[in-house]
């Protein structure tokens, strides 16, 4: 077959596996709820959904409501919360998804029952707490204790849920307490009004490592994709990162001291060797920060890639002798190639990011590839 010029392949069982761990770890009594937001953290909405639920997954969280329509059209059901704010045009298509929102004033909580009684449907509403995040919900428990009796008086509604959301639990354990005291004793006041509803704080690193926070769901992201919350490696945590991002050589020449390579001739050989392209660049979403700051397998090793990024190409330096090499052999950017490896941990911290911007950031250009351990299915 002829290699995909930039190809993104994700194992569906990986992400299952993830998220069995995620489900052993949190206890039968809490539920999972998988985030598939951003087209699941670049991996691939519909198909990542599905194998949550296959690994336990009972909730199924997204950003936008453009993404709650999409998960629904492909037929996937079970409960689905909405996360983020909502304009009158999408609060319509989350309604119109089965979609939980969420709330936190009197305002959002009027136009969700309007919604809900324009359609003869009841809507899950979610309260968010403000407990440090700084940008959606309410810092005043108070107020939103007010918000939560509203929505318990307006038709079309049912309190469903509580939330917050922790800005450094990956970072700070100390003040992610201080903040899940916070919302528990919110939690404890809203309980006397619905005794029934969902208290969620916990993301993934909150999940893992902070035991106390997982109350009735935890919403994880990153972990079912098998990417480390604190930026290191995953299998220290026991998950599998389910995605790899492969190339091909395309052009393989040599090199004199002297001659550049790239936009800008900011390499330039100071002995001779060879240059392997690859038909990748940040048009694929492969950053232009790894300019002259990156590597790739080819043949088993790790090479460094020089030049800059451009829209279309990557160039390699693969030494003196390309040995073995030739056009057409297999290239792996994020993945494993014999006993090497690149993880988008790796990748992230050499231009100073984090694992989520690696992943989200690959383009629909290129080519996706999904399969469970090696076995492919439809995409």
């Amino acid at each position: 077959m002829t290699p995909s010029r930039a190809l993104a392949r994700v194992n569906l069982a990986a992400i299952e596996r993830n998220c069995a761990l995620l489900r052993s770890r949190i206890g039968d009594s809490t539920e999972l709820c998988a985030v598939v937001k951003a087209n699941g953290y670049g991996h691939g909405a519909v198909q990542t959904a599905r194998a949550a639920q296959a690994g336990g997954a009972g909730w199924l969280a997204v950003a936008a409501a453009r993404e709650a329509a999409e998960l629904r059209a492909a037929g996937i059901g079970g409960p689905l919360l909405v996360l983020g704010a909502l304009s009158g045009g999408e609060l319509e298509v989350a309604l119109d998804a089965d979609a939980d929102v969420v709330v936190w004033s009197a305002e959002l909580a009027e136009r969700a029952s309007a919604g809900a009684r324009a359609r003869g449907i009841e809507v899950g509403v979610h309260l968010k707490l403000d407990v440090g995040m700084g940008r959606l919900g309410t810092r005043d428990p108070d107020e939103l204790l007010a918000v939560g009796r509203r929505v318990l008086e307006l038709p079309g509604l049912r309190l469903a849920g509580a939330m917050t959301h922790f800005p450094c639990a990956d970072e700070d354990l100390a003040l992610t307490r201080q903040q899940l005291a916070a919302f528990t004793a919110f939690g404890a006041r809203l309980r006397e009004l619905a005794p029934d509803l969902l208290l969620h704080a916990a993301n993934s690193p909150a999940a893992l490592g902070l035991a106390e926070s997982r109350l009735d769901m935890v919403r994880c992201g990153i972990a079912i994709y098998g990417l480390d919350p604190w930026g290191r490696d995953p299998a220290e945590h026991g998950l599998e990162a389910a995605l790899e991002l492969r190339s091909h050589v395309a052009a393989l020449k040599p090199i004199a001291p002297g001659q550049t390579v790239g936009y800008g001739a900011t390499f330039t050989a100071t002995e001779p060797g060879w240059i392997a392209t690859l038909p990748i660049g940040y048009g694929d979403g492969f950053r232009r920060a790894f300019s002259n700051n990156g590597v790739a397998l080819l043949g088993g090793r790790r090479r460094p890639l020089v030049g800059r990024v451009s829209m279309d190409n990557v160039c390699v330096d693969v030494g003196p002798d390309p040995g073995a090499l030739r056009v057409g052999d297999p290239v792996v950017l994020i993945g494993a190639m014999g006993e090497e490896r690149i993880t988008a941990e790796e990748l992230a911290a050499l231009i100073g990011t984090i694992n989520y911007e690696i992943t989200t950031a690959l383009s629909e250009r290129v080519v996706w590839e999904y399969h469970v351990d090696g076995d492919p299915v439809d995409g």
